[in-house]
């Protein structure tokens, strides 16, 4: 089976707080060293990189970050600059934007810094994703999808992704846009694999060892297949709701956790916002 996370990983749900306390933020900032931290912004899923990287600047300095430098990729070339990779090789945490996940993976992938990612969770640095970058962590990411549909074969499509998280698929604006239809498809299609549905200002912080942690002011939403006794989804025609029974359902708020190796949630813990 392989370890299931690569190394500390911060996967947010997108729309995370930036004018209040920045739970999320500031608990990524905390694990990627704190006022000695060193963060790349990577702005490659969306097609306002400098706005948005301006913004994400300003609010990491304004927490405490003691440096922070945009890495602007917008082509496959960039993301085989030496200065890039220099750049990469500096940081204690990394934090990949919103915007659309297959442009994310379509211009990250097999290049020599989807390469210095990896390199990065192995020597220890957090990898943080929102939205986009978010969906993109795992092996095999929700590319795009019908939003408050009954789960049906059509509604989504499926693309390979970064693979810093194995066995998993992450779908984000979970509960905002009604998205549960679309991770019951993608779980029909792939039983073995685990579906984490996190809603706005909603993050999970996993580790190495597999233990996720619930943060934010929403739920995740967890789906395993894995117990399904009855499925339509290979004789079903493209438009016709799927038949799923047994599936098992999680809805996990903040300080809940969840192993990714066992497969179960655990009790709800002292009330400390944040990872335990």
């Amino acid at each position: 089976m392989g370890d299931k996370v690569k190394g500390t990983l911060v996967i947010i749900g997108g729309a995370e707080d930036k004018d209040g306390p920045c739970e999320i933020l500031g608990r990524f900032l905390l694990l990627a060293g704190g006022k000695e931290a060193r963060l790349a912004v990577i702005t490659t899923a969306t097609e306002s990189p400098q706005e948005v990287g301006r913004e994400y600047s300003r609010l990491f300095y304004r927490l405490g970050a003691a440096d922070v430098f945009h890495l602007d990729v917008p082509d496959r070339a960039a993301a085989c600059s030496e200065d890039a990779l220099r750049l990469l090789d500096k940081a204690t945490g990394v934090f990949l934007t919103g915007g659309d996940q297959l442009r994310l993976t379509s211009i990250l992938g097999g290049t020599p810094l989807a390469g210095a990612l990896h390199a990065a969770l192995a020597r220890g640095a957090v990898i943080a994703g929102t939205s986009a970058g978010a969906s993109a962590m795992s092996a095999t990411m929700i590319v795009e999808g019908a939003d408050e549909s009954a789960p049906r074969r059509s509604i989504i499509n499926m693309a390979p992704g970064l693979g810093f998280l194995q066995e998993v698929v992450v779908d984000q604006h979970f509960a905002q846009r009604g998205r549960i239809g679309r991770l019951l498809a993608a779980i029909a299609e792939n039983p073995f694999i685990l579906g984490f549905g996190l809603d706005e200002d909603t993050a999970l912080i996993c580790d190495p060892a597999g233990q996720v942690t619930v943060v934010g002011s929403g739920a995740c939403t967890v789906v395993d297949g894995i117990s399904i006794k009855k499925s339509n989804i290979s004789v079903s025609a493209r438009d016709e709701p799927l038949a799923l029974t047994h599936v098992t359902l999680h809805v996990l708020p903040r300080g809940f956790t969840f192993d990714l190796k066992s497969r179960e949630p655990g009790e709800f813990g002292s009330g400390e916002k944040g990872c335990r």
